[in-house]
């Protein structure tokens, strides 16, 4: 048997005899090279431990919902976007195509904020850039419609007391 680094396991030299080869250690088990992967590697660059703020805020980018949560994040920070007074008698109620749709308590206030419209828009667009608003419609206050229901008949309506 010849010299070699590692001995050879019996049941190996045996197989290798009956199939009339000499057993040798380096036939008897090749290492393979590894190939480094160095994002698995313990204790190197981009394995420190991050927080869970940090990871959510990769995971909502690489899904593409930055957009929508600005978008939230106006609805939830409307008091200190338009201002205690205003908030109280206003709520944000749909975002559709880049308008922000506010509904007021009252005409009068749907009016004021009217004239406030620029005012406010650029402070949306100041702090929440990625929201995409790009403009505002004041509401006034629900009124109830007489046209809709479980009873209602077509035609011009309860006030049609013509014929």
């Amino acid at each position: 048997m010849p010299e070699s680094d590692a001995p050879v396991p019996e049941t190996v030299s045996t197989y290798l005899r009956l199939r009339g080869l000499e057993p040798q250690s380096r036939t008897f088990r090749k290492k393979r090279r590894r190939e480094l992967d160095e994002e698995n590697v313990p204790f190197s660059a981009g394995r420190d431990p991050r927080g869970v703020g940090d990871v959510l805020a990769v995971m909502t980018r690489e899904a593409g919902w930055n957009p929508q949560l600005a978008r939230e994040d106006v609805v939830l920070a409307w008091a200190e976007v338009a201002g205690e007074d205003t908030a109280g008698h206003t709520r944000p109620v749909a975002f559709q195509e880049g308008t922000l749709t506010v509904q007021a308590d009252s005409t009068a206030w749907a009016k004021q904020l009217q004239l406030m419209r620029s005012h406010i828009l650029s402070e949306i667009v100041r702090r929440f850039p990625e929201a995409g608003v790009t403009g505002i419609r004041f509401l006034g206050p629900d009124v109830p419609s007489w046209k809709w229901g479980p009873r209602a008949i077509p035609g011009r309506g309860p006030r049609d007391t013509y014929g």
